[in-house]
């Protein structure tokens, strides 16, 4: 019969053991000198490896080595590996937590050992037992007879009494890293003969969240398939998660406020197959990713992915203001609740892209499509698309559209700052400048007082720092003396009157 991968690669010694090199150290010590205790609680997260080390401890107090113990070879461990050593005991408290059941541990445990040199007692889900049963196991615990071990393990530290914990010694399981998690996938792959990319082991270990069997059920999956190759796409598939390039695209799409485009573009991904409530996490995640480059020097420290993937995202977030990432942020965590309980989460976050592209206050004010659909914009991030969104930006109903933008902007940023929207126009875009073209010398000066912010909102709207240039147009009639007045009550804020 097949045995699952979590089952049949569990450690058999301690160098086996991943992630978990502070309680391995412990333990080997303590084997070594013959100080082990009566009595251990094992705690931490689900798949860390809390039963697996409880059982080489077993073995490590049985072994019938000279050497280092456990040593997986001899006849008490083997023994144990198969489940055939009748002095270790192991109890699934989920199901065996009445006062009787621990009455009945209580007696059996003055029998001595039979085939080893110590009776251990695996007691799982600790937390699980009733109060009358925790009290019934207490005074045994305490002072168990000599050649008694008692491990217990447990996902709720906090449920455990304060009478227990004292009577034990707690040894914390923490979250496996993961690049051990991604190296251990690596040698199982290595060992049985199948290939396996760097991205697609880079998917797992971050799916696996720090729980070494998590990431052995994901491989399993994989491995079912049939596959001698595994690659990115296959665990995607098997996960029912998304690349990192749908993400962009449909940031991007977000950051460009193209609602129509951002709505059709899920659509292509959904009708994949993609998992909804898994699509929101993972896009958090990215969103999460662009915070995190927009502030960390060196931002694969703390990103676990491929240096291209850094690159794109990095690219992305300095087009982004930090307001639009925390909105992003903040939208989706509040979708992903809210999904949780859903029939339908995929309007839930329908909705949560437009609320993204519009914010949540515009929503009704949100005009009706066009009769004609218009042709979708370029979504990708990449340097060749941005070139094309350049020439895009220099025609001259373009040029409108950007300074109408700037100027929405602008208006909350700097009272008077609509003056240049009526006398002023963008009339350049190039790639390291741009060109304002005004009425006057007035309005000119107007705008350079004004230049850093101008500057700032061209760089937000168009993801390039450039620096202004201003021009009077030639073809515009001079002021009359009435429309200086009117400027120059706008700009000092008293009113100018014409004699």
């Amino acid at each position: 019969m097949y045995k699952a991968l979590y089952r049949s690669c569990r450690p058999e010694v301690f160098d086996q053991v991943m992630g978990q090199e502070h309680i391995v150290k412990i333990l080997r010590n303590q084997l070594r000198t013959g100080s082990t205790s009566h009595a251990y609680l094992f705690c931490g997260t689900r798949g860390t490896g809390k039963t697996t080390t409880a059982r080489l401890l077993a073995k490590g107090l049985n072994c019938l080595s000279d050497g280092d113990r456990p040593c997986g070879e001899c006849a008490n461990c083997r023994a144990i590996r198969d489940g055939s050593f009748i002095d270790v005991i192991e109890i699934d408290a989920a199901s065996n937590n009445g006062v009787d059941d621990i009455r009945e541990l209580r007696d059996s445990v003055n029998y001595p050992p039979v085939m080893g040199r110590e009776k251990v007692y695996i007691i799982d889900e600790v937390h699980m037992l009733s109060v009358g049963a925790a009290n019934a196991l207490l005074k045994t615990l305490e002072e168990p007879p000599e050649h008694v071990t008692f491990i217990l393990a447990t996902t709720e530290l906090q449920k455990i009494p304060a009478t227990i914990l004292s009577r034990c010694m707690r040894l914390d399981f923490k979250r496996v890293p993961e690049k051990v998690i991604a190296e251990g996938m690596a040698g199982i792959c290595r060992d049985r003969g199948i290939s396996i990319s760097q991205d697609a082991l880079r998917i797992i270990a971050a799916n696996s969240d720090g729980s070494v069997r998590d990431g052995l059920s994901i491989l399993d999956q994989c491995i079912s398939g049939g596959d001698s190759c595994i690659e990115e796409k296959d665990v995607l598939s098997f996960l029912g998660a998304s690349g990192e390039e749908d993400f962009l695209k449909l940031t991007d799409f977000v950051r460009r406020r193209n609602t129509g485009g951002a709505i059709e573009y899920l659509g292509e991904i959904l009708a994949d197959g993609k998992d909804v409530r898994q699509f929101i996490r993972d896009w958090i995640n990215h969103y999460r990713n662009l915070l995190m480059t927009k502030f960390v020097r060196d931002p694969s420290d703390v990103l676990d992915m491929s240096a291209e993937n850094i690159e794109r995202i990095s690219r992305q977030s300095r087009t982004m203001e930090m307001a639009d990432i925390d909105e992003g942020i903040m939208e989706l965590s509040k979708t992903a609740g809210d999904a949780k309980y859903a029939t339908q989460p995929r309007i839930l976050l329908e909705l949560a892209v437009v609320r993204l592209c519009h914010g949540a206050g515009e929503i009704r004010s949100i005009p009706e499509p066009p009769k004609v659909a218009a042709a979708p914009e370029p979504v990708e991030v990449l340097p060749e698309v941005e070139e094309q969104e350049e020439k895009e930006k220099a025609e001259p109903a373009d040029l409108e559209k950007l300074w109408d933008a700037v100027f929405r902007d602008g208006e909350q940023a700097s009272g008077g700052f609509y003056m240049l929207r009526k006398d002023g126009a963008l009339t350049q875009l190039d790639e390291k400048d741009f060109t304002v073209t005004v009425i006057s010398d007035f309005k000119k000066d107007f705008a350079e007082k004004h230049r850093a912010l101008i500057e700032d909102l061209m760089e937000k709207h168009t993801g390039v720092r450039r620096t202004m240039k201003l021009a009077v147009g030639k073809d515009r009639e001079k002021l009359s003396a009435e429309e200086i007045a009117r400027n120059a009550s706008e700009v000092l804020g008293i009113e100018v009157e014409v004699e």
